[in-house]
């Protein structure tokens, strides 16, 4: 098992491995909040931990949503829940996010607990108390920042995963690796559930995010370097309804900085990118001119004044956040479009 410690701002602990549940302590009133898809291990949080109260939903992009947030806080409010409750929340990063942020929100605000429960959770939603909901406009444009008292990672939940959904989650453990100049979590292609060698990846992948998150928690500066790869990548899932699924996104987003980095005189890291790709085996995404994306990434919640600034990957471990001209954004968007028919990558 895997102990790392968050100190800034609000300390809790993560723990990465199997039979973390011995490990949790809790006092209060206890609700529990779970994906479905991993009922019998919600079921055992339950046992362990002496929860009565206990809704499950169906997990993915369709949980983030107003309706379904009012129907938690409904939840909550009929039993007349109070403020020392904690709410106990199971799943992947779809309901570490609703579960957070309705954490934030009931009684303005009661503490909660994050079990993570696909790779995607573990290595990025259940860390760093950003909670949050998507509207029709655009990804987690609803949101708070608030931090749960404790991640407990079981790793025996990743088995139920289907291996595609396994693969997307580790393209943010990879996008840690670009921007720590990491090379050890570049290294995915012999992971699998049940690789000895998995439960200290994540916990690597973790602490880099935790590095990060404790030095600006409030996304000010530093932790801006962690939307590597989301600009373009939120608005292909917009673009798509959420058909795309949120790693595959990232993975076609990251090879987009690759290009903006090669363009402005960085290291050349699209053969990186382009091995995760090759290993990922993403659904291929319609090619659609740079216009229509546009809509979306003015709606992305990075934005700062009237400026979109972009993640650019100039190395490995060095990056800068900045606004680029559309010119630039155009010309690598074209040989974005070029990588992806060369490899496969576009529906035809």
């Amino acid at each position: 098992m895997q102990g790392l410690s968050v100190r800034n701002p609000v300390p809790y602990p993560i723990l990465i491995g199997e039979g973390v549940l011995a490990e949790v302590r809790v006092e209060g009133p206890l609700a529990l909040l779970y994906d479905r898809k991993v009922e019998a291990f919600a079921l055992e949080v339950a046992e362990a931990l002496g929860v009565v109260h206990r809704l499950g939903l169906e997990g993915g992009e369709g949980a983030k949503t107003l309706a379904v947030y009012g129907e938690v806080l409904s939840f909550l409010a009929a039993r007349g829940l109070p403020r020392n409750t904690t709410l106990l929340v199971v799943g992947g990063g779809t309901l570490t996010d609703l579960g957070g942020f309705v954490a934030a929100t009931y009684l303005r605000g009661i503490p909660y607990l994050a079990f993570p429960t696909t790779t995607l959770a573990v290595v990025d939603a259940s860390v760093g108390g950003k909670t949050g909901l998507n509207l029709p406009e655009g990804k987690n444009l609803v949101g708070a920042f608030h931090f749960p008292l404790g991640v407990y990672a079981e790793l025996k939940t990743l088995r139920t995963l289907p291996p595609a959904t396994f693969k997307e989650g580790l393209v943010e453990a990879f996008k840690h690796g670009i921007i720590q100049g990491d090379e050890a979590l570049l290294a995915v292609e012999d992971l699998t559930p049940e690789s000895p060698r998995l439960e200290g990846y994540l916990a690597r992948a973790v602490a880099v995010k935790v590095a990060i998150t404790e030095k600006d928690p409030l996304e000010k500066g530093e932790r801006r370097l962690l939307n590597l790869g989301h600009t373009l990548g939120h608005a292909l899932e917009a673009h798509t309804r959420h058909a795309l699924p949120h790693g595959a996104a990232v993975a076609y987003g990251l090879l987009f900085a690759a290009l903006l980095g090669r363009a402005l005189g960085g290291r050349d890291l699209t053969p990186l990118v382009l091995r995760l790709l090759r290993w990922l085996a993403p659904p291929p995404i319609p090619l659609v001119p740079f216009t229509t994306l546009v809509p979306y990434l003015l709606r992305d919640k990075k934005k700062l004044s009237e400026s979109l600034h972009w993640v650019v990957p100039l190395d490995l471990g060095k990056l800068e956040v900045r606004p680029l001209p559309e010119n630039l954004l155009q010309e690598a968007y074209a040989q974005w479009q070029k990588f992806l028919a060369r490899e496969g990558f576009a529906k035809s």
